[in-house]
C-alpha cells in the first residue's frame, strides 16, 4: 500500500499545474485563446450591463433621432433616438443567456439520451434513434421557427425551441462515441464487481466522453445565438423592448439602414465575432482533448 501510495504522489507531481497547462494552449493554439479571452470578456459585459451602458437600453432622446457615431453616443442612435451601445451592450446580455441556457439544457438533455440509447442497445436504441431521425428530418431553422410560432415569441420560448432542434445532433455523436467506449474492457470489469447500470452510465461513461460534449457545446454555442438572430430577425424571437443582436436588425430598421449604416454594423459585427470565436475556441478545444489530434 505504502508503494501504491508513493506511486500516486509521484504522479501527482509530475502533471502539469494549470498555469502550465493554460500557458501551453495559448502557445499551441494562439487563436483559441484569442476566442476564449474575448469571450470572457464578453461575458463580463453581459453581466455588468447596467453598470457599463452609458443609457437604459429603452431610453430615448426625441431630438437626436439616426444621430450618427458622435462623442455622446459612441456608436450612434436608431430611429427613435436610443443609443446603439447601450443596446449593444445589453443586447449582449440577452444573446449569451439565451446561447448559455439553451447548450445547457439541450446538450444535457441530448447526451443524456445518447447514453441511454446506446447503452440499452437492441429495441430500445432502434425507437429512440427513430424518433431522433424523424426530428433531424427537418431542417435547424425551420424546428426552430415552428416551435416558436407555436408557442409564441418570448425568450423562454425561445429557449425551449432551439434546445429541442439541436438535441438530436448531440444525441446522435454522443451515441456514437458511447458504442465505442462500452466495450472497453473497464466496462467489463464493472459489471463484474456487480456495477448497476445506472452506475456505469453515469460513473464509468460519462465522465470518460466528456471530451466529445464540452467541443459540442463550444460549437453550438455559435449556432444558438445565430438561430436566436434569426428568430429575433423574423419577429419571434425576444419581444421589444428588450434588446437582442439579432432585433437590432429586425424589419422595423431596414428602412433606415442605407443613410444610418451603424444600426447594422455594430449588431452585425458583434454576431458575427461571436460565433467565430465560439466555433475557433471549439476547433482548439477539439485539437487538444482528442487524443488523436493532439501530436
Amino acid at each position: 500500500m505504502a508503494n501504491i501510495g508513493a506511486v500516486e504522489a509521484r504522479e501527482l507531481r509530475r502533471r502539469p499545474s494549470l498555469w502550465i497547462t493554460l500557458v501551453r494552449f495559448v502557445r499551441k493554439k494562439p487563436l483559441g485563446a484569442a476566442s476564449a479571452t474575448l469571450l470572457i470578456a464578453l461575458s463580463v459585459v453581459a453581466v455588468f450591463a447596467k453598470q457599463l451602458a452609458p443609457y437604459e437600453f429603452g431610453e430615448q432622446f426625441y431630438q437626436f433621432p439616426l444621430n450618427s457615431p458622435n462623442t455622446q453616443f459612441l456608436l450612434g442612435t436608431d430611429q427613435l433616438g436610443r443609443d446603439v451601445l447601450s443596446r449593444l451592450i445589453h443586447g449582449a446580455r440577452v444573446s449569451l443567456y439565451v446561447g448559455f441556457v439553451t447548450v445547457i439544457v439541450g446538450v444535457s438533455i441530448g447526451v443524456t439520451i445518447g447514453v441511454v440509447s446506446a447503452f440499452l442497445g437492441g429495441k430500445a436504441d432502434l425507437a429512440i434513434q427513430r424518433v431522433m431521425d424523424a426530428i433531424m428530418v427537418f431542417p435547424f431553422i425551420v424546428k426552430a421557427i415552428v416551435i416558436v410560432a407555436v408557442l409564441g415569441p418570448g425568450i423562454n420560448n425561445v429557449i425551449i425551441a432551439i434546445s429541442i432542434a439541436q438535441m438530436p445532433r448531440a444525441n446522435r455523436i454522443v451515441r456514437g462515441v458511447v458504442l465505442a467506449v462500452k466495450e472497453y474492457q473497464y466496462i467489463d470489469a464493472a459489471y463484474a464487481i456487480g456495477a448497476s447500470s445506472l452506475r456505469i452510465m453515469f460513473r464509468h461513461i460519462l465522465p470518460n466522453i466528456f471530451a466529445p460534449i464540452a467541443i459540442i457545446a463550444s460549437v453550438d454555442l455559435g449556432a444558438v445565438i445565430t438561430t436566436e438572430a434569426t428568430l429575433s430577425f423574423l419577429g419571434l424571437g425576444i419581444p421589444p423592448p428588450f434588446p437582442s443582436w439579432g432585433g437590432m436588425l429586425t424589419i422595423d430598421a431596414r428602412p433606415f439602414l442605407e443613410r444610418a449604416w451603424w444600426l447594422a454594423l455594430a449588431p452585425g459585427l458583434s454576431i458575427s465575432l461571436t460565433v467565430l470565436s465560439f466555433n475557433l475556441l471549439g476547433d482548439a478545444l477539439r485539437d487538444v482533448l482528442d487524443p488523436r489530434l493532439r501530436s
